[in-house]
């Protein structure tokens, strides 16, 4: 009985109800899809970092834990010294810069050899490896979003650079120069940013870490296992993130709140002589709460499967119009988003609700 008034109360008020459905379903998408694309870059961050084989890796003195942000200031002849160290079977040094030009990104100069030594070679999916020191290898989400094949120039540092390669994606950075390349450009001849090792077995990472941080000279270093280093890539070490994630759903949660509250209030209000009528034929205070609470969480579960439709057809277009754009909408995050989207239902509900229980039954039947 009480479910048939429910969606009967609903359906006569289509406009009301539909402008409810799709605010909550905004707010579910707004926190799907804003926290889904931070997550997606983090994540993708830390899957091409980890593709990239290594055990151990060196940063300079006072280094963040983001890699590519501290220029190259190490000595590329540290490299000789790891190499010695006990379990070490490679070492590749990379240099990294960052650039802006159209987006943010990170361009890597490696030494192919040893580079490859991490994880093995690359695989190439059309060209090969670099011929002259203007070659740049790309991988196969920036070919594929930039519609750029092998022979195309693109421009990397304002400096033109042919494409001599496109490889799979997942091992490290999407664009790969020549290391002394990209030294000469950004003035860091005989430099390196990091230092990848590669060690005869993972399990012995910590112990080379130890002996790293022994060494004169070295003390200041970071030296981390990659297994470590990859625990750190979380929101909460990202500088800002966590507050960007809280602030959006702050967000969500006060837009939810607003309109479920003015239209459960506007309900109530039209509905005085209804509410009358139920109280009058001897419905409870809690009764009455329960069918504006109940009607609320039915509109709020409308809005969470328009929103969680709606988030993961934009992922799918996404990913289809940017390739390179990584987004995750991940089960979790699915029922986080429902929780809040239901708690601030719930809580924009609960005053139109206890005004509606408070109302004396005499006045309601005379309301016009």
């Amino acid at each position: 009985m009480m479910n048939r008034m429910i969606f009967g109360n609903l359906a006569h008020r289509p406009i009301r109800s539909l402008i409810s459905i799709v605010a909550v379903a905004l707010e579910v998408t707004m926190i799907l899809l804003i926290v889904g694309l931070s997550l997606g870059m983090l994540r993708d961050s830390r899957t091409r970092t980890a593709g990239i084989g290594a055990d151990v890796i060196v940063l300079p003195p006072g280094s963040s834990f983001i890699a590519g942000l501290t220029g190259a200031p190490m000595p590329i002849k540290i490299g000789d010294v790891l190499a010695k160290l006990p379990h070490v079977k490679s070492v590749a040094p990379v240099v990294t810069q960052v650039t802006t030009a159209g987006t943010l990104e990170i361009i890597a100069g490696i030494d192919l050899p040893t580079y490859e030594s991490m994880s093995g070679p690359f695989n190439f999916l059309a060209g090969g490896p670099f011929q002259a020191p203007d070659d740049v290898i790309v991988d196969d989400l920036f070919s594929q979003s930039k519609h750029a094949k092998v022979g195309d120039s693109i421009e990397i540092l304002n400096r033109p650079f042919r494409i001599s390669g496109i490889v799979e994606h997942g091992k490290g950075g999407r664009k790969f120069i020549p290391i002394s390349t990209l030294q000469d450009l950004i003035g860091a001849k005989d430099k390196a940013t990091i230092f990848y090792l590669k060690l005869d077995d993972p399990a012995n990472a910590e112990a080379v870490v130890k002996e790293i941080k022994a060494l004169p000279g070295m003390e200041r270093y970071v030296a981390t296992s990659m297994a470590g280093y990859l625990a750190m890539m979380t929101t909460s070490n990202y500088p800002g993130l966590s507050t960007f994630i809280d602030v959006v759903v702050g967000i969500s949660v006060v837009i939810g709140f607003i309109v479920i509250f003015q239209a459960m209030y506007t309900a109530v209000m039209e509905r005085t002589r209804e509410i009358g009528i139920l109280k009058a034929m001897g419905a409870s205070k809690l009764y009455i709460v329960n069918v504006v609470l109940r009607e609320t969480i039915t509109l709020a579960l409308g809005g969470i499967l328009l929103g969680v439709v709606v988030s993961l057809v934009t992922r799918a277009a996404l990913a289809h119009k940017f390739p390179l754009l990584q987004v995750v909408v991940d089960g979790g995050w699915i029922v986080r988003a429902a929780f809040i989207a239901v708690a601030g239902a719930v809580a924009g509900a609960l005053y139109p609700a206890f005004k509606a229980a408070q109302k004396d039954p005499i006045d309601a039947l005379a309301y016009e």
